[in-house]
């Protein structure tokens, strides 16, 4: 299930995003920043630091005055919130009975008690060593969420699950922007195989920081070649497509070729079996390792375009992919 999400959702609340935990009432045992990192936790025997136990999550100490603990979120960027994913993993005798969840939209970087919070969830039930999803129903979009626990305790990660509200009308007409950038809404749906790094990456901002923080398939043993499907912020005209290969070296694809359409629908399987069948956008061409390549007058005019497939041949990893383009009028 969780694996899923990725291919309908982009976690808004991610570092590499700008997403930040602003605050918490108390973080004694465990930092408040651990809340959002994007690894999955850990539990190291013997690890102890000057407070106690070193934990992987956010975690405050046992409460001994009444009222409870919370924390706030502030995301990357605003977004459609779908659903949270609460992760107690690890924490057996120290995690909280009950959480409760309230988003707002705010300019301020810690929106305080006088901003428009909406809760969004009921009372919930958490169990130590656990990961839920919790689905919500809130159309606007936010910025920021306040995670509380009740009444003390560890929570290892905090997934803000949902869609990145990209304010279209404040960007030029005629400016060139990379409507496939995950700020700016893009992201993957499906790939074939994800086996060394998962499709999203390619939409993330910056250079690749090492090879895990790419696309990357496993060792091809059999006929064919590795894919994956990702949809733009918005329909737009495609003038430059970037394909950088940082960190891939010894494992880099020999060629690509990148097929779009301007529309899609279904389920990822779906997209996937349609995408099969788009037209070519840019023709198979050569890749090298650990490379900035950009191409742009290879590139078919097929008009405004929502979502494309990237073709490596036949297998290995790509850091990020660029489509730069104009937002269709």
């Amino acid at each position: 299930m969780f694996d899923d999400l990725r291919r309908h959702y982009v976690n808004l609340a991610q570092p590499r995003l700008g997403a930040e935990v602003v605050y918490a009432t108390d973080d004694f045992f465990a930092d408040k920043a651990r809340l959002i990192d994007p690894a999955d936790p850990v539990f190291i025997p013997g690890k102890y630091d000057d407070n106690g136990k070193w934990m992987d999550g956010w975690e405050s100490r046992r409460k001994r005055v009444p009222g409870h603990d919370w924390c706030v979120v502030r995301l990357g960027t605003p977004g459609i919130v779908a659903g949270f994913e609460i992760d107690t993993r690890h924490f057996t005798g120290n995690y909280p009975p009950g959480a409760e969840i309230e988003v707002c939209r705010c300019d301020d970087p810690l929106p305080g008690e006088e901003a428009a919070w909406i809760r969004v969830t009921e009372r919930l039930s958490l169990h130590g060593n656990d990961r839920v999803y919790v689905p919500v129903d809130h159309a606007a979009p936010v910025t920021h969420v306040r995670l509380h626990i009740f009444p003390d305790g560890g929570v290892a990660r905090l997934r803000v699950w949902g869609r990145v509200a990209k304010d279209w009308s404040a960007v030029a007409a005629d400016a060139r922007i990379d409507l496939l950038a995950m700020a700016n809404g893009g992201r993957g749906i499906i790939a074939n195989d994800e086996h060394f790094g998962v499709v999203e990456n390619l939409t993330a901002p910056g250079r690749g920081v090492d090879m895990g923080d790419g696309w990357e398939t496993r060792r091809r043993r059999e006929p064919g070649h590795d894919w994956a499907v990702l949809a733009l912020g918005a329909a737009g005209r495609i003038e430059e497509i970037v394909v950088d290969t940082a960190h891939f070296k010894g494992n880099y694809p020999d060629r690509c070729f990148v097929q779009a359409a301007a529309d899609a629908s279904g389920t990822p399987d779906e997209i996937a079996a349609q995408s099969e069948r788009w037209p070519v956008l840019l023709p198979e061409v050569k890749l090298e390792p650990d490379h900035i390549h950009a191409f742009t007058d290879r590139l078919a005019d097929l008009g405004p375009v929502r979502f494309v497939r990237l073709n490596i041949l036949p297998d290995g990893g790509v850091s990020r992919l660029r489509l730069i383009g104009r937002v269709a009028g």
